[in-house]
């Protein structure tokens, strides 16, 4: 799934683009960086990609929370691929990347629970 937050037409602008999967996990968000997870844009230092996945996973928490109230999650956000504008990247944008990913998964199981018509 691509969990992506683009808003540009004016400075400052919000990049936030990565690609990561929803999995089974225990009670809670838990935030994974995938073995072999690539990086693309720049530069962002391991400091720098640490703030914009914690965000990523705040931003999936809050709109969970939002959604689906008082109903207990067990997931793992697990990230593949992190995109970085030097300049329009940051903190903002991948937590609204990470509610964006957030309401995309619960539209698609929606979508796989309605019955078929004939």
């Amino acid at each position: 799934m691509r969990a992506r937050h683009v808003r540009q037409g004016g400075c400052p602008g919000a990049v936030a683009d990565a690609v990561v999967d929803f999995e089974p996990w225990e009670e809670g968000v838990h935030l994974e960086v995938a073995a072999g997870a690539t990086v693309l844009g720049g530069p962002a230092d391991g400091e720098g990609l640490a703030r914009y996945h914690a965000a990523l996973a705040e931003g999936v928490r809050a709109e969970l929370a939002e959604q689906l109230p008082g109903t207990a999650v067990a997931l793992a956000l697990v990230v593949h691929r992190t995109v970085v504008h030097e300049v329009d990247t940051s903190e903002y944008a991948y937590r609204e990347a990470g509610r964006a990913a957030v309401r995309e998964v619960l539209a698609l199981l929606a979508r796989e629970r309605l019955p078929e018509r004939s």
